[in-house]
């Protein structure tokens, strides 16, 4: 019988296969252009998007330029398009002077032209373009406010669009009158394409009061320069935001991890798509329903894996190295301490979670007698946001490296 270990990572690698856009662009290319094929993008999966985009025109017969700017490590070969790296989750240097050339690509294409955009999460952080009136170190002062705050990723990006000369369609609005395509691999819940990396090719007219309204829900204080700014950066919602599609998404990697864990004989029960909230309340209530499946055969009989993705929120408290998966996955495997036949899987499909260089973590109940042979309190780990390190300590990490996509967070826990 295959242990639970490699059916969790077999149901991860099942989702992460169909989250990469490779072989996807060849049945949505738009016309050749009279002009030039300009390619622009941003994200965590961006690169990997530039490559098939080339790969798939070049069979076409067509030909492009462009600049890509992805994260640190990210980067892949390609012919024609420029790919550059830069920070995430705070934004740097590199990723506001690859912002400042993707505006000026866009200003330069002519009516026939086809500008093509490649938007993936991480998108937000690496076009990190002020507004007039707010600094670069504004920008990344409030960015680190917010990833601190607990704030969910919709109103995260929504200040982000406020603050940002790029974002929220005004991208769309610099590229005009080209002909505009966007490809999208969402992160977001409910794969809302003006969430994606806050929508540079979405118009979005924004009220700036309910972003600044946002700021003070989680006392984030900004200087009155800034509240200005975002007061008068308002784009029209009017402007023309091109053609649209959307190569990957979350509910497709947990339709694929459900197709693998028929091989093994499970019965797959997705809970959504698009679950969101303080990881370790969200830990509890998945565990309820854990418990009710094994005592009760409800909502889903044993043997069989409770599936979900969406993105869930750390208010960080302690000083330890966490992650949102990982804390996730150690409130779980807390609140089901002593029920048998349960194992768990959670990590970020772009293969880190938060700031650390795993993509997530994995246990068994075997992690409790683990966790005493080497003198841990696990509970006091969570309690100081410290999860990395427990999972760390016990060999109970999950490193992929860079995959190349991203299409949130995925959450698999096995029951038999």
């Amino acid at each position: 019988m295959t242990d639970d270990a490699a059916i969790l990572r077999a149901l991860f690698d099942a989702a992460l296969k169909v989250a990469l856009p490779d072989g996807k662009f060849e049945t949505c290319l738009p016309p050749k252009p009279k002009g030039r094929t300009i390619v622009l993008g941003a994200g965590k999966a961006s690169a990997r998007m530039a490559a098939a985009f080339e790969q798939a025109w070049a069979k076409e017969g067509g030909t492009c330029e462009g600049l890509v700017v992805t994260r640190y490590g990210h980067a892949v070969t390609v012919q024609s398009i420029e790919i550059v790296e830069a920070s995430h989750p705070v934004p740097d240097e590199a990723g506001l002077n690859a912002a400042k050339r993707i505006l000026a690509l866009a200003h330069e294409a002519g009516p026939d032209d086809l500008v093509v955009c490649l938007i993936s999460g991480g998108a937000s952080a690496l076009l990190s373009l002020p507004a007039a009136g707010i600094t670069f170190a504004d920008k990344q002062a409030v960015n680190r406010a917010l990833l601190k705050s607990g704030a969910p990723i919709g109103e995260m990006n929504l200040v982000r669009k406020s603050l940002s000369a790029i974002k929220g369609g005004r991208l769309a609005a610099a590229v005009a009158p080209a002909q505009l395509v966007t490809y999208l691999i969402s992160d977001v819940p409910g794969d809302d394409p003006s969430s994606i990396g806050s929508g540079p090719t979405i118009p979005e007219r924004i009220d700036p009061e309910t972003a600044l309204s946002i700021l003070g829900k989680y006392s984030i204080e900004v200087s009155p320069h800034v509240v200005q700014a975002m007061r008068v950066n308002i784009v029209e919602s009017s402007a023309a935001g091109g053609e649209m599609h959307m190569l990957a998404t979350p509910k497709m990697a947990l339709d694929a991890a459900a197709d693998k864990a028929r091989e093994f004989g499970l019965t797959p029960l997705i809970l959504g798509d698009a679950i969101e909230g303080e990881a370790r309340e969200v830990a509890r209530v998945m565990a309820g329903i854990a418990r009710s499946a094994n005592t009760h055969g409800m909502p889903v009989a044993v043997p069989c894996v409770l599936l979900s993705g969406g993105e869930t929120t750390v208010t960080v408290r302690g000083q330890g190295r966490g992650g949102r998966n990982a804390e996730f996955l150690l409130a779980l495997a807390l609140s089901l301490r002593g029920a048998k036949g349960m194992s768990a899987l959670a990590c970020d499909t772009d293969g880190i979670d938060g700031s650390e260089n795993n993509a997530g973590a994995w246990f068994d109940q075997s992690i409790f007698a683990a966790a005493d042979a080497k003198g841990l309190n696990l509970s006091e780990y969570l309690a100081s946001n410290d999860a990395y390190s427990a999972f760390a300590q016990i060999d109970r990490l999950i490193v992929t490296g860079p995959t190349l996509t991203n299409v949130n967070d995925f959450r698999a826990i096995l029951i038999r």
